[in-house]
């Protein structure tokens, strides 16, 4: 048992991920993937990621920051839909809704290093993750990069929540487990990640 770390698994059912892979996909018409880049260094991401919401996260070698417009587009985030924000105010226990909504698409051979979600400014609300598509190998850490770390799957329709003592923890993606799930007819997994950036005034 981790303090603060909520895994919820089977959350949503086939009916309700297919109902959220189409507003994505709706989505990606209007804020389409694109690969950020390592701030220092300049090297490309493994995975290819957009946002929804007012703010979107973006990557490159000015730095990691939240902006209101899609870095290759130059046009405002889309909304966040309606189904997903359902899913925040189940699990977060948090009274404002969050303002970033963050999609991260992994193919085969995609990972996330240990990393902790720090840019925002409240840290009062949680981030929620929610899990589409291929089973994902979850790494949790904890407030230090070099502490003792756990591993767990998520699959497809799982939810986590790290809010409280774990909203600083360390975590990453060590790999995708190809061809474990039929939802992407392109194989591979989304992660969207719920995000309240700004302090409530």
């Amino acid at each position: 048992m981790i303090e603060g770390f909520t895994y919820y698994p089977e959350f949503l059912d086939r009916q309700a991920q297919v109902a959220i892979l189409q507003r994505l996909d709706e989505a990606l018409l209007k804020a389409p993937l694109f690969t950020p880049l390592m701030p220092r260094t300049g090297r490309p991401f493994t995975v290819r990621m957009t946002s929804l919401g007012e703010l979107g996260w973006v990557s490159d070698q000015k730095g990691y920051r939240y902006q209101p417009l899609h870095p290759e587009t130059g046009k405002p985030w889309p909304p966040i839909p309606k189904e997903i924000l359902e899913i925040w105010r189940a699990v977060s226990g948090y009274p404002h809704d969050p303002e970033a909504c963050l999609l991260n698409y992994y193919r085969q051979g995609a990972k996330m290093g240990l990393h902790r979600d720090e840019d925002e400014e409240e840290f009062a609300a949680p981030v929620v993750s929610i899990s589409l598509g291929d089973t994902a190998v979850f790494r949790l850490g904890g407030l230090e990069r070099s502490g003792k770390t756990a591993t767990m799957k998520l699959s497809s329709g799982d939810v986590a929540v790290l809010g409280g003592l774990s909203r600083l923890r360390y975590h990453g993606i060590d790999r995708i487990s190809t061809g474990t799930s039929t939802l992407l007819s392109e194989g591979g997994r989304i992660n969207i990640t719920l995000r309240r950036v700004k302090r409530p005034i």
